[in-house]
């Protein structure tokens, strides 16, 4: 017995020891009813302040639920047995369904954590009129590293929600910010950027409960949000309610073409915010990295359609028709009408500016900042509803150009979509503006063939980037093609009186050509030939390089005519407008017989 007692205490003075040379950690002791002191964040709360009372009101084996007092002690008693009901069942519902779906999407929290108790702990208490919740990443640490810490894994809730269906999808968002800190800052000692540590939470509600009432109505709330607000950027963060619109948007996009495994695999990534997704969509076989998808959402949110592209529409029946409203700046119908618009933007913000009116030729010249980098793609819309897509491409100083001939009689609009896109990293909750303006107007072809007479070598062609050796040759091309039209007119011999046949200039068809095609010298050469078949082929007689309706229209009535060699082989009896095999063996034979 003696000696019992003696290895007893042995045991317990080695225990005792061990504890000792444990860092300092706070053990949980909650049990219901009982009052607790908590550090709150005062910038959330509705009086700015730094601590509260609060008491433990539900408590199961996962989750504790604190009220604050001040708070409660407004009710009377069927208040507070309505607020415990509405408590029991956000805590069923998280045992049954967020925890269990979001731990084994993402992962765990840290566990038991800092407090050694599995249980997380939620605190409601009065927030401003628009916080919903939030997590403290200060309460992970001892009070000698960070002195507002609870030392607890918890998070904290509006009071305002405590006994709406919406509290569901609050709690899930919360708890998802504290998985992301064990999986990202404590497994690799990083940070992750705030916008796409938000942009996961905010893709809890599709996890727990796709189609359920209050996910339709989170998710409808965000998207008010987000039209009300289009151009807010995506990470900047200042935790306004602007914020979560367009990000949520983005993540229900990004998540819909990509996959889920996109979000999963870039916690579990060393890096952060976009280069951690442009790591794991190469990882994941994607060849589109997040400067494309970003660009790509900026117009589906614009077109919506799928008809126009898989990328360019949502499948999610909620979003499915959203569109969001652009600016939009009227040219007067007259030929000298002109238009300049300054703008300012920041990064990853989607911009949607259409211009309408005027008549001819428009030319848009944008101008950018040289130390910023812009992405502009465009929608022409031609007269009869469809819409083109093209992209403006930019000089080393951010400028470019655009010419569209056939302006209200072939293109009703053109809508362009610029977005600055430099910052990838190190973001604030204010970044700065940068500023970008266009000029739009009407031209003349004279003023059109002075531009094209000036084109000259700015410097030698050794010197030249790849971009501005393609830009020259986009302005070579137009110049030839106005050559082209111009030897087209001196068919006569003034000196025999006699016609001088004049060849046709662009030789055989070789490639299909089919609508859409914009700025194409192939088209030019397309519509000359069906300008050389008469009035009731092509009676507008356009050559624009644009392969629009008028030129679709004159496709089809020139199919038509020679029917027995393109059409009935094929075993059609109308026109397609398609360029194709049969239409272009048809056009060839006609110019081996004949010159043009």
């Amino acid at each position: 017995m003696a000696r019992s007692n003696s290895f007893k205490k042995i045991l317990f003075l080695a225990l005792f020891l061990v504890f000792l040379s444990l860092p300092f950690f706070s053990f949980a002791d909650d049990s219901l009813g009982q009052k607790k002191e908590f550090f709150i964040e005062p910038s959330y709360d509705i009086n700015n302040r730094d601590k509260i009372s609060a008491t433990l009101r539900v408590s199961t084996n996962q989750i504790y639920f604190y009220v604050e007092d001040e708070w409660w002690d407004k009710f009377g008693t069927s208040k507070e047995a309505e607020i415990k009901s509405a408590l029991i069942s956000l805590s069923q519902f998280f045992q049954d369904k967020t925890y269990p779906i979001l731990t084994s999407t993402f992962g765990s929290e840290w566990k038991p954590g800092i407090d050694k108790d599995n249980r997380i702990a939620v605190l409601f208490h009065s927030m401003k009129e628009e916080a919903a919740g939030y997590f403290k990443a200060n309460d992970e640490y001892p009070k000698l590293q960070a002195q507002n810490s609870n030392e607890r894994e918890m998070v904290y809730l509006n009071t305002k929600n405590i006994i709406s269906p919406l509290s569901k999808i609050f709690l899930a968002h919360e708890f998802l910010h504290l998985i992301t800190f064990n999986q990202k800052e404590k497994k690799y000692g990083v940070t992750e950027d705030t916008w796409l540590n938000e942009a996961r939470a905010e893709y809890t509600p599709m996890l727990i409960g796709p189609d359920s009432d209050y996910q339709k109505s989170y998710l409808g709330e965000r998207v008010n949000i987000f039209l009300d607000n289009p151009s807010d950027s995506l990470t900047e963060w200042n935790g306004g309610v602007a914020d979560y619109g367009a990000l949520n948007l983005f993540t229900y996009y990004l998540v819909e073409k990509y996959g889920v495994k996109i979000l999963i695999d870039s916690l579990n990534s060393k890096e952060t915010g976009i280069k951690s997704l442009d790591e794991v969509l190469i990882k994941n076989g994607f060849k589109d990295n997040f400067s494309r998808i970003f660009t790509d959402w900026t117009l589906a949110v614009f077109v919506n359609d799928c008809s126009f592209g898989e990328k360019y529409c949502y499948q999610n029946k909620s979003l499915k028709f959203i569109r969001v409203m652009p600016s939009i700046n009227f040219l007067p119908f007259g030929s000298k009408s002109n238009l300049i618009v300054n703008q300012s933007t920041k990064d990853w913000s989607g911009n949607w500016v259409k211009f309408i009116g005027g008549k001819g030729i428009l030319k848009i010249e944008f101008i950018g900042k040289s130390d910023k980098l812009f992405k502009i793609p465009y929608l022409l819309k031609d007269i009869s509803g469809k819409y083109i897509l093209n992209f403006l491409q930019l000089d080393e100083n951010q400028k470019g150009e655009i010419l569209i001939p056939g302006f209200l009689t072939e293109i009703s609009s053109i809508t362009l979509i610029p977005s600055a896109q430099s910052k990838t990293s190190g973001f604030s909750n204010t970044e700065l503006e940068t500023y970008f303006s266009w000029s739009a107007s009407i031209v003349s072809e004279q003023e059109l063939k002075e531009e094209s007479d000036s084109i000259y070598l700015e410097k030698p062609l050794s010197s030249m980037t790849k971009e501005e050796i393609s830009n020259k040759i986009v302005e070579l091309v137009e110049l030839i093609n106005q050559l082209r039209s111009q030897l087209a007119t001196l068919g006569t011999d003034k000196e025999t009186e006699s016609e001088v046949p004049v060849p046709f200039p662009c030789g055989r068809f070789e490639e299909d050509l089919s609508y859409g095609l914009i700025d194409s010298p192939k088209v030019n050469c397309l519509q000359e030939f069906l300008k050389s078949q008469g009035d009731d082929i092509y009676p507008e007689g356009l050559i624009t390089g644009n392969f629009l309706s008028l030129t679709k229209s004159a496709v089809i009535r020139f199919q038509e005519k020679y029917a027995d060699s393109i059409l009935i082989p094929l075993g059609l009896k109308e026109g397609t407008g398609f360029v194709g095999v049969a239409t272009r063996a048809k056009i060839n034979e006609l110019l081996q017989n004949k010159n043009f």
